[in-house]
């Protein structure tokens, strides 16, 4: 039974007993006391006025005398105006301690066979380049999401849309052809992705040269540089030959599918490497190349069922004024899909596949409206999810430098940041002795799971709807709000519980009571306890930063009670065992919550 219900109890009966009146448990009040104040709970005592009949100090004063007289887990009480703060007495604690050591996976619910499906996209990349920066946040995102809505009990299904189709992936395919004298990964040395990414680049820089020269053409004419630039603009021999290339793609033409299957490939190789160094999977990948035709299929459904309407143009549109939207194009007037028909039919080879009870996109806040749309239309054709479905919206993550541009080539890639970070936390690490006397090999891997772990940390601890920059340098610093100073003090308690061990001190499975606890004990023990109320905030909230800044805050805590007191020279051996049996849960339990933020922690530092 958890504390909170045990108190409650008490509180009904206490006011029963002290003023004749039944109170559900709803109207008891309880709340953690602020650090300011004396104790662990705080109970207010306002909605007990109309019963007892008096000032809320009196009141409280009634409650507080009668909890110490007849609940042993209340040690004594204090009253703040109409707040009664409890202090827990030490044996509860120690109990508590004991409930938190007998489960492996304190805090985390499992999924049985009646748990609800819910489905989470995330990634999304494009396959006319490699993933950069923002799309390290996304994966991050999706993937602490998916692990933090496992363990809330539910089933999970991790899915991936490619888009791997569109006038952007022709660009890519037409400058490789023109430009690339027939370069492939393994004669460039490059992974396929960031070969691919290179055409992309390098189709801008040429079609930007054409529009400049076009432009001089047109303004010599006489025309004004606005209208210059748009008559440029469309008439670009490079971007309408790109257009040529995308109709004959739809058109199925076998030369153009066997270029873009073979670049693709090379792609999809680069993107398995990232996806592994990040530690982020999928259980089902999706391609637009198969889903546009199905949502196509859809939008024509909706056509005729009258939830759409087609203009004189021959495209098809959707009314929202209705909804308080605007209209919205579902297919163009040459009949090709945009990207809600691809969405659209996504989400029906989906529900074909799965049971899903809730779906979670995981996708930039710059597209908060198109899943505003997309919510209504699958509503419309009767996706049971449509209404429900969660947009994890998340803001965009720059630079000190500034934003990043892809056509441009000045994004900042996954895999050189990856492997930044990690050459970082090895120079670090070494310069502060955290490597010495570990073969190189172990060295290698700590800078790989510090370095890592500092990228993480840093980008999951700030709240997803926030924009953000990333800081490579102040991620890695083994002293506050740092994924590598929880790696480090996890590694700290790691050490001590071998030297433990060495010493031949054994933890019991249940700590006795009778201990005397200080109140730093009591406030880890509560910390620790919390965890389960932490993990089910951040799944309701959609929000893995909670976990983030509770494992920090756990951690702080920690600290400062290693500094203050004795564990291994502690020489009364009942409390030294106790400490021992708290740092072993603290430990479990922070390991816990960087598993689910997708951050591994070392054994030794």
């Amino acid at each position: 039974m958890k504390i909170e219900d045990k108190l409650t109890a008490s509180v009904i009966q206490g006011v029963k007993e002290l003023y004749g009146a039944e109170v559900p448990a709803k109207m008891v009040q309880l709340q953690k006391t602020k650090k300011e104040f004396e104790g662990h709970l705080t109970l207010v005592v306002f909605p007990f006025l109309k019963m007892s009949k008096k000032g809320p100090e009196q009141t409280a004063q009634e409650i507080g005398e009668y909890l110490v007289k007849n609940e042993p887990a209340i040690s004594k009480y204090n009253v703040i105006k109409g707040f009664l703060n409890l202090t827990i007495a030490s044996d509860v604690w120690v109990e508590l301690l004991n409930r938190i050591q007998a489960d492996e996976h304190w805090g985390i619910k499992k999924a049985d066979e009646n748990s609800p499906l819910v489905m989470i996209e995330y990634s999304s990349p494009n396959t006319n380049k490699p993933l950069h920066l923002g799309h390290v946040r996304n994966n991050l995102l999706g993937n602490a999401l998916a692990n933090v809505m496992a363990a809330n009990g539910n089933k999970v299904v991790k899915t991936n849309i490619v888009n791997d189709r569109g006038i952007h992936i022709c660009k890519s395919m037409l400058a490789w052809l023109k430009y690339g004298n027939g370069e492939t990964p393994e004669s460039s040395g490059k992974k396929g992705d960031h070969l691919i990414g290179d055409y992309y680049v390098a189709f801008d820089k040429h079609y930007k040269a054409e529009v400049k020269e076009l432009m001089a053409q047109y303004m010599a004419e006489g025309m004004s540089e606005e209208d210059a630039k748009a008559k440029a603009e469309a008439n670009s021999p490079l971007m309408l030959e790109a257009r040529e290339m995308l109709r004959k793609w739809e058109a199925n033409d076998p030369e153009v599918r066997a270029l873009w299957k073979k670049m693709n490939d090379w792609v999809y190789a680069g993107f398995d490497e990232t996806y592994k160094m990040m530690g982020v999977g999928f259980d089902k990948i999706y391609y637009e190349s198969n889903t546009y035709l199905e949502g196509k299929k859809k939008v024509m459904e909706g056509l005729e069922k009258g939830f759409f309407y087609r203009k004189e143009d021959g495209s098809v549109w959707a009314d929202l004024t209705g909804e308080g939207l605007d209209h919205k194009l579902l297919l163009r007037a040459d009949g090709t899909s945009v990207y809600m028909t691809q969405d659209i039919g996504t989400a029906e080879q989906r529900f074909s596949d799965f049971p899903i009870d809730k779906m979670i996109y995981v996708v930039g806040n710059e597209q908060n409206y198109h899943f505003q749309v997309l919510s209504i239309l699958l509503d419309k054709l009767g996706f049971e999810w449509g209404k429900g479905l969660v947009h994890f919206s998340y803001g965009m993550v720059e630079l000190p430098e500034g934003k990043m541009k892809s056509r441009e080539g000045t994004v900042v890639d996954a895999d050189d940041l990856m492997e930044a970070m990690i050459q970082t936390a090895k120079e670090t690490s070494a310069e502060l002795g955290k490597l010495d006397g570990l073969s190189q090999a172990e060295a290698d891997d700590i800078a790989r799971i510090v370095g890592l772990g500092a990228l993480k940390y840093f980008i999951l601890k700030v709240d997803a709807r926030k924009n953000m920059t990333f800081n490579p340098k102040e991620s890695i610093d083994f002293n506050g709000n740092t994924g590598p100073f929880i790696q480090y003090t996890y590694a700290r308690i790691q050490s001590i519980l071998r030297k433990a061990a060495e010493a031949g001190i054994t933890i019991h499975a249940v700590i006795p009571t009778g201990i005397e606890l200080s109140t730093k004990e009591e406030y880890l023990i509560q910390m620790l306890a919390d965890f389960a109320n932490v993990v089910a905030q951040a799944g309701s909230d959609y929000n893995p930063s909670i976990i983030a800044n509770y494992a920090y805050d756990l951690v702080k805590e920690y600290n400062q009670f290693y500094h203050d007191f004795s564990i291994l020279r502690e020489e009364n051996e009942a409390v030294k065992i106790f400490r021992l049996a708290l740092s072993q849960n603290v430990a479990k339990v922070v390991k816990e919550a960087m598993g689910l933020l997708g951050i591994e922690v070392p054994e030794r530092m």
